[in-house]
């Protein structure tokens, strides 16, 4: 029997980070004399590289989103990563997926030391067979070098074993840049133009659908 790689995304995939994410960004601008008035401004930088997001967003110089991303860091590993929720039934999602006898990995753009405890904090690391994320030190800030460096760990994942899902046009587009079949989530913080448009090979609005959907793909 061929072995079936699911590659899931993290944040407004398998948890609702909104609240952590945003409150680290609202720490970091601060920093710069930055006041955000509503939270849902904050969202957009839910799934991109966070760098890239402090100079789109908010014309931060490159060396001034480095400086940011550093302050982000220290709310979010303090109690940012915690201020955070699995979504309703994904555990038993991912349970039922492992039981069926897909192999579940992490392919996330955050880094992997906050990835692992976010995990285990939510008792969800035991349903994955490896964690491939980020670094402190970026070198691995786009979904598609993540993707690449999990090949590394898993060389036989290819088109017909392996699908990535995920809530952001970034989680789509580097599925594509590594060949790799993908699923757009709804119940994240993508819309369904997003994630059309980004080329995704099946969308799903909810839980239920995104498990129909992993056995049309990958039977």
């Amino acid at each position: 029997m061929q072995q079936k790689y699911l590659l899931f995304d993290l944040d407004g995939t398998l948890t609702d980070p909104g609240e952590g994410i945003t409150n680290s960004v609202m720490y970091a601008l601060d920093k710069f004399g930055i006041t955000i008035k509503e939270r849902r401004e904050l969202y957009p930088y839910i799934g991109p590289p966070l760098t890239d997001s402090f100079m789109r967003y908010h014309g931060l110089s490159p060396a001034q989103a480095e400086e940011a991303l550093a302050h982000y860091r220290t709310y979010f590993g303090d109690r940012g990563m915690f201020e955070n929720v699995p979504y309703d039934g994904i555990a038993a999602l991912l349970e039922s997926l492992q039981r069926k006898g897909y192999t579940l990995l992490i392919a996330t753009s955050k880094p992997e030391e906050f990835t692992i405890q976010i995990l285990q904090h939510f008792s969800l690391d035991k349903y994955f067979a490896f964690v491939a994320g980020n670094t402190l030190d970026e070198s691995r800030p786009t979904k598609a070098s993540v993707i690449a460096y999990l090949r590394e760990r898993y060389p036989e994942i290819c088109a017909k074993n392996a699908v990535m899902i995920g809530d952001r046009k970034y989680d789509i587009e580097g599925a594509r840049q590594n060949s790799l079949p993908s699923i757009g989530v709804l119940y994240g913080y993508g819309s369904h133009e997003e994630l059309e448009t980004a080329g995704a090979t099946a969308i799903a609005a909810d839980l239920a659908e995104l498990l129909s959907v992993i056995e049309q793909l990958l039977p």
